[in-house]
């Protein structure tokens, strides 16, 4: 049995406008990871990643979820709620 697997991509927008240090500590942020973690992983001061996040906060980048639209049920037959 064949399985499709949906996949999500996560988009950051505005990065063109991060230091390359920037990206990276904005790119862990998102995926969940504590500050100590970062630091500990790029090898720099707990204050350093959050002079990079708030940095890279103030310059306003956007990360944005895309979902595929079947994955939404947006393609789906609609369903008469009295049927259910």
């Amino acid at each position: 049995m064949d399985r499709v697997v949906k996949v999500m991509h996560i988009e950051i927008r505005g990065a063109e406008k991060l230091s390359f240090r920037e990206r990276q500590v904005v790119v862990m942020k998102e995926m969940g990871k504590s500050t100590e973690e970062i630091s500990r992983t790029l090898k720099i001061s707990a204050s350093t990643v959050a002079t990079l996040y708030n940095r890279a906060r103030s310059k306003g980048y956007e990360v944005v979820i895309v979902l595929p639209g079947d994955v939404l049920g947006l393609f789906q037959e609609e369903v008469d709620d009295n049927e259910q």
